[in-house]
């Protein structure tokens, strides 16, 4: 029976374009799992979109000197093209700004509201007498009072990940003005978060397929107590509040965004011209994914579940397969600084599966990695080029010149092609088991494992010594190595979806290459005899040495 799969992705605020930290800390793992299981037949719904109602978007509007939603647009308009030419497959990448969204954000304000969860309270936040406004939370900064981080937000510390009140920082003040903000009360809206605090404990410790950071994390948060949060804020962009008499404020992002999984979701639907076909997705033996980074950690794994367990009706997550951070040349990434790599930069010049391939490969699952130029050219020269692109190269060229460009007719297979099929049924089984339980790092090494294999075999079977004096011994070698390129095709299809393409031509077939799913057996009717195969080109192109003394170069320029 096919599974169901709903997998949603953090919202990236509209404020800049992507970076590669992006791309490690959530959106190529999400866009593998997702092509994984269309693959295997199952039902899924993968969405996201720009949140476009966070204080970095007023902070950039003020900056740019024009209005937030020019900067949503624009950039809105630059994560579609990225993701189309990264090939990050969404079934739906939205905004924030619908009028879907704001309904659906709205009666879950209201039914929380009607349910005694939220509530109106007074809370202290900073004022700037210079600027003549209360702060929202981006718009200060200060020491984080928990790890001394001088650069703490008013809502969360990225270093820590621990989630702030302005008034919590050491030394606060304004990022506009520079000045120190005085702490006025306002009263605004809360999040009962308090009322959750055991039905969320007693969830999170059943949870034991969560990875370990993430697990610890929650609990670890969950056991110190929840307080309850404000969930409104002195603004005037965002979605209002469904309450006369407060015009002046919005409805906070941190609990806006988290709806959007629900909110796309009924887009998606309403789209398809089928308006009830999200609720299957969100209720039943459904499976939720939620692919983050691990600054996200609480927001979905305590404050969503909250606001669901508080709604009723809806799944809770079953797995946040958060991943750590990607640091840059051995330096924490920094936008401010310009101390990142672009995807748009990256991809006016390289194609997309080599940056697929090595942020797979360096994947920050269980701890921090680290994006380097020098060690992109080389695992793009050494794995894709010469073990992975030299194998096919080579079984092709042989096949062309052995077997005037057809598939060879098998006989007898010895006991050596016996074990090299027996291998890649062992690595189909190893990678469908990884993917599976979001081990992508694990995954590819099984995959990459296989090819170096195939490589020694055709080593030690020598076809284009054996083409000479032995055809039944050649052919028996290339077919079998055909058939284990097949599977590599689909073994990593949702990692270079675009080279796995490119080989599926090349070995003959027609369609694209998830036609025949998640499957491969070493049948003849799976890599048939005499089937023609096009004249062999190169999978992926040799980067030479240069090419990574140059982007240092243009990085050391714009960090400058």
């Amino acid at each position: 029976m096919p599974e169901r799969i709903f997998i949603g992705v953090a919202w990236p605020y509209a404020n800049g374009p992507l970076h590669m930290g992006h791309i490690a800390g959530c959106y190529l793992a999400a866009d593998i799992f997702a092509r994984y299981h269309r693959l295997k037949g199952n039902d899924v719904l993968m969405v996201s979109g720009s949140d476009q109602h966070g204080t970095p978007i007023t902070l950039r509007a003020e900056q740019d000197g024009v209005s937030p939603q020019e900067v949503v647009d624009r950039y809105h308009s630059e994560f579609l093209q990225s993701w189309d030419r990264l090939g990050i497959s969404f079934d739906l990448f939205t905004t924030t700004g619908t009028d879907n969204h704001r309904e659906v954000v709205q009666d879950i304000f209201l039914s929380l509201q009607d349910k005694g969860y939220i509530y109106t309270d007074t809370t202290p936040l900073p004022y700037c007498h210079t600027c003549r406004r209360f702060l929202p939370d981006r718009y200060v900064k200060g020491t984080c009072p928990h790890c001394s981080n001088p650069d703490g937000r008013g809502d969360q510390c990225d270093q820590c990940g621990k989630p702030l009140n302005p008034e919590d920082l050491i030394d606060i003040r304004c990022r506009i003005s520079g000045d120190a903000p005085e702490i006025r009360d306002s009263e605004h809206f809360f999040l009962k978060l308090s009322s959750f605090q055991e039905q969320l404990l007693s969830w999170v410790k059943e949870q034991r397929h969560w990875r370990p950071n993430v697990l610890n994390f929650t609990q670890r948060y969950l056991e110190d107590g929840l307080k309850d949060r404000a969930i409104s804020r002195d603004l005037e962009w965002g979605v209002p509040l469904p309450v006369p008499g407060y015009d002046g404020k919005r409805i906070y992002v941190w609990f806006e965004a988290v709806i959007g999984y629900l909110s796309a979701s009924k887009e998606w639907a309403a789209l398809h011209g089928q308006p009830d076909a999200w609720e299957p997705f969100w209720g039943g033996d459904t499976r939720g994914y939620y692919f983050i980074g691990k600054d996200n950690i609480p927001f979905h794994t305590i404050i969503w579940p909250a606001m669901l367990a508080g709604y009723g009706g809806l799944d809770l997550p079953y797995d946040v397969p958060a991943n750590e951070f990607l640091n840059l040349e051995g330096r924490q990434l920094s936008t401010s600084r310009n101390w990142a790599v672009w995807v748009p930069d990256y991809l006016e010049r390289f194609e997309p599966d080599p940056l697929r391939y090595y942020i797979s490969a360096t994947m920050p699952e269980t701890s921090d990695s680290d994006f380097s130029w020098r060690d992109f050219v080389r695992r793009n020269n050494d794995e894709l080029v010469a073990t992975f692109g030299n194998l096919v190269h080579r079984v092709l060229t042989l096949t062309h010149r052995s077997f005037q460009g057809r598939v060879p007719q098998p006989g007898e297979l010895e006991d050596a092609s016996r074990e090299m099929l027996s291998k890649a049924q062992q690595a189909f089984s190893a990678v469908d088991d990884s993917l599976h339980a979001c081990h992508f790092r694990a995954a590819l090494g099984h995959a990459m494992s296989l090819a170096q294999e195939a490589n020694r075999y055709i080593d030690q079977r020598e076809p284009w010594r054996t083409a000479r004096n032995d055809p039944a011994a050649t052919a028996n070698t290339l077919w079998v190595l055909l058939s284990v390129i097949n599977c590599l095709k689909t073994l990593l299809n949702p990692f270079l979806p675009f080279s796995s393409e490119k080989l599926h031509a090349l070995l003959g077939f027609p369609g694209d290459a998830t036609g025949k799913g998640w499957s491969w057996d070493h049948s003849l009717e799976s890599m048939p005899p005499g089937q023609e195969l096009p004249a062999p080109a190169p999978l992926f192109s040799k980067l030479d040495d240069d090419v990574a003394t140059a982007e240092l170069a243009r990085l050391g320029q714009e960090s400058a």
